[in-house]
């Protein structure tokens, strides 16, 4: 069975962080690392060369295939900023609503700039997320 490709490692976030380009994006990535490390109470860590994750699960898929995964995370990418919302979506359709300006894949959910959401909302999306994550290990 193949190893995951994107695993936790010793990078450091700041760093990575201040490569960003664009100082809207940079800025905005900062204030995603503040929120999230208040809401997850855990440290940023580097999975891989582009994920900023906190905490960790571990997971086991019925095929018996298994790994270890980040809580929350989020990664700058070139179009928009993805923020990963481990549980999916479904489950916060009133939050959703409120948010703002977004898009969504299976568990990503992607902005072009923080000030395009409510961060209260977004807070409450990602602490609820969090909740559910610790609750299913």
């Amino acid at each position: 069975m193949a190893e995951p490709k994107t695993k936790v490692n010793n990078a450091s976030v700041t760093d990575f962080l201040n490569t960003i380009e664009d100082e809207t994006k940079r800025k905005d990535c900062f204030e995603i690392l503040k929120l999230m490390k208040q809401i997850t109470k855990e440290e940023p860590k580097m999975w891989g060369s582009s994920i900023i994750g906190f905490g960790s699960y571990h997971y086991v898929y019925a095929s018996g295939r298994e790994g270890d995964w980040m809580l929350t995370g989020f990664s700058p990418r070139k179009q928009n900023i993805t923020l990963y919302i481990m549980p999916g979506f479904e489950r916060y359709n009133s939050l959703m609503k409120k948010l703002g300006k977004y898009s969504t894949g299976k568990s990503c959910l992607y902005i072009k700039k923080l000030g395009d959401v409510d961060t209260k909302v977004l807070k409450e999306l990602i602490s609820q997320s969090v909740k559910v994550m610790r609750a299913n290990q």
